[in-house]
């Protein structure tokens, strides 16, 4: 039917997606009392790697007296997300079957060594400017602006004005 047509399609509405993501964000605040992010759960995740290297030593830090590091709702939205995107990728058949994208492999070769060390690089510099920011542009862009933030409308207004045109 309708909802099996829309799970297997290629590209979702976007339209549906922000509305779905709005009646996300309302359920959180709802039984949360917390604003829809999940930018906090990689300092948690952090804090769980260097706690099982260093045992309880690194839970003494300043910084996880404030980010305390546990598995929790959010963490666990994380894990929603990886296994739902798998799953729409599936579902649609555009899971991609190559660790280097042909736009990749065009400007820099097809070497799946410098593909993977750049996304690695990329994704810590990605959740460091993150935790920086107090935020993600997604957290800024959706829960920021839900609560009328004037630092996270800045935030989505600089990050549509400065997207580069891809085509």
């Amino acid at each position: 039917g309708m909802i099996i047509d829309a799970l297997t399609a290629a590209r979702w509405s976007p339209y549906a997606a922000g509305i779905g993501i709005g009646v996300l964000s309302w359920l959180t605040l709802l039984f949360s009392r917390r604003a829809l992010g999940c930018s906090t759960s990689f300092a948690r995740s952090s804090g769980m790697i260097e706690r099982a290297l260093r045992g309880e030593h690194a839970p003494l830090r300043t910084y996880y007296e404030e980010i305390e590091p546990k598995i929790d709702w959010q963490w666990m939205l994380v894990v929603g997300i990886v296994l739902g995107a798998l799953a729409a990728s599936l579902l649609s058949g555009q899971f991609p079957r190559t660790w280097v994208p042909a736009r990749w492999a065009a400007a820099y070769g097809v070497g799946a060594g410098p593909r993977t060390l750049i996304a690695l690089v990329g994704g810590v510099l990605l959740g460091f400017g993150a935790r920086w920011a107090d935020g993600c542009t997604s957290g800024h862009g959706s829960s920021g602006a839900m609560q009328l933030g004037i630092s996270s409308w800045l935030s989505a207004v600089s990050l549509f004005v400065s997207r580069p045109c891809v085509g």
